[in-house]
């Protein structure tokens, strides 16, 4: 088949040859934080993002790690909530891989918040 492709002109021949060696984009940290403002605190009824959780992203390549927060230690749906959240990391292109970890240092305080939302709860 290759031959065949070069009989076509070398325009030809790169486009198919190089159709196969076309990489997945590199996402960013930007589409990645995008990508988590579908994930919400059910109790607080607003993302987690813009509720501050969300303390780092690392993307390398095709992998991305998460470190995020909860408001509480002792929140019943944590499991739920990282789990939306690593399906809406992975849902990036070019994610390969995604890690989502809860950290407890530093503790989350309402002054971590959006602006927005701060001054939607009165803080």
């Amino acid at each position: 088949m290759r031959r065949f492709a070069l009989r076509l002109g070398p325009s030809f021949a790169m486009l198919f040859l190089n159709r196969r060696e076309v990489a997945s984009p590199v996402p960013t940290e930007e589409q990645i934080r995008e990508a988590l403002m579908v994930v919400k605190d059910p109790e607080l009824d607003h993302n987690i993002v813009d509720l501050g959780l969300v303390y780092n992203i690392e993307v390398d390549g095709g992998t991305v790690h998460v470190e995020m927060t909860l408001t509480s230690m002792g929140c019943p749906v944590a499991p739920e909530i990282v789990r939306q959240a690593t399906e809406a990391v992975k849902s990036v292109p070019g994610v390969e891989h995604a890690e989502v970890k809860l950290v407890w240092n530093p503790p989350w305080r309402p002054e971590m918040m959006s602006e927005e939302l701060r001054w939607i709860f009165g803080r």
